[in-house]
């Protein structure tokens, strides 16, 4: 397979995306595409993520043999081995798309000039566009309010505070679901669809009250859950409260521990010891025929990138899981995957991040429990 890559940032640091896309060797047919945008980043650490997409893609089409083809200069070189990787923020994700590259029996990387990277190119200005809400080509632009000068006007074209952000920012309360059996004694729980006990209904109905006193919270505030029985019985308790209605969103299920689900720490460590070892070091590494912390946030990325265009400057609710919800505040803190073993989530907890039109972000509430 043939993989061409690449990444951009309007700004250098500023709001950046990705493009990636794999090619069949032979006929040149389109296997897969990934495209996102990535908040504020530099090109190169845009150009890494274009590439890891790529590998990924590839991996997972059951690829043994890659050729991997991008105009930076600069990661191919590094991933060559010609040239260091002397910059902290690129040596993560050097290391990240060299375990990647371990997953193929032979891969090459090329050069090649920015004109014959027009696919990849096109994938990665297409997921700026849309970070920043710039309609695709073709769809009618909604009208621009008039300048905050005028009499009338609002000020949603100036900075936000000191931040600097501009536009007006799609607001997310995210809501983890309450108490459970398996939250009780501690362990995994992905997949499997356990319901609330009695006291995680007694949390659900507490956050519901407390969220719906919110201003900007009424009935036509939508609320947004994962299709697990856990999350939607809390995500219940807050549209009795407000008197909204729930869509289900399968991108915001929880990770799929595979066979460690139903273990503890403990056991799925006695059980194997160097998988678990090497799943807290690595987010790219699964769990014995589960689902790796990489592959959580990247469909969590796609499923905040169609909330955004679909509620957009809106203030919504997404009820989910410790996983997807330290996703999303990954994205809006713009950190790396250690966040997942660094910041705890309590039961029914409540956390805010706010995303703007031009790439950035603001996490304005984390693990609050003061409803319980």
């Amino acid at each position: 397979m043939r993989i061409e890559a690449d990444g951009g940032s309007r700004g250098n640091p500023g709001p950046a995306g990705y493009g990636a896309v794999v090619f069949d060797a032979g006929s040149g047919a389109v296997l897969a595409e990934a495209a996102e945008g990535i908040g504020i980043a530099t090109n190169n650490v845009a150009e890494y993520q274009g590439l890891i997409a790529g590998l990924t893609e590839a991996r997972d089409l059951g690829a043994t043999e890659v050729d991997v083809r991008m105009d930076s200069k600069l990661v191919v070189e590094q991933m060559c081995g010609r040239w260091k990787v002397k910059h902290p923020a690129m040596q993560p994700l050097a290391l990240q798309a060299q375990r990647l590259a371990r997953s193929f029996e032979r891969i090459s990387y090329s050069w090649i000039p920015r004109a014959e990277n027009a696919h990849a190119d096109r994938l990665a200005n297409e997921a700026m566009d849309a970070q920043a809400g710039v309609p695709p080509k073709g769809k009618a632009r909604a009208a621009e309010p008039p300048p905050a000068s005028q009499p009338g006007t609002t000020d949603r074209a100036r900075p936000t505070s000191w931040t600097g952000a501009r536009g007006e920012p799609t607001k997310i309360l995210l809501l983890r679901h309450g108490q459970t059996p398996m939250s009780v004694q501690r362990r995994y729980s992905g997949r499997d669809d356990v319901r609330l006990t009695d006291h995680g209904r007694g949390q659900a109905a507490a956050a519901a009250r407390r969220i719906a006193a919110m201003d900007g919270v009424d009935a036509s505030t939508p609320i947004v859950s994962s299709p697990l029985s856990r999350a939607q019985d809390t995500a219940g308790a807050l549209a009795e409260a407000t008197g909204g209605t729930i869509e289900l969103h399968e991108a915001l299920i929880e990770t799929d521990f595979g066979t460690w689900e139903g273990l503890t720490f403990a056991e799925a460590a006695e059980r194997d010891p160097e998988t678990h070892r090497r799943w807290l070091a690595d987010p790219s590494v699964p769990p014995p025929d589960g689902e790796s912390f990489d592959a959580v946030h990247r469909r969590v990325r796609k499923a905040r990138d169609e909330l955004i265009a679909r509620y957009g400057g809106r203030t919504l609710v997404v009820v989910s899981h410790v996983t997807p919800i330290k996703s999303l505040l990954r994205m809006g803190l713009d950190v790396g995957p250690s966040l997942l073993f660094r910041l705890h989530l309590d039961l029914a907890s409540l956390s805010i991040v706010e995303f703007y039109p031009d790439g950035n972000a603001s996490v304005r509430l984390v693990n609050d429990i003061s409803h319980l």
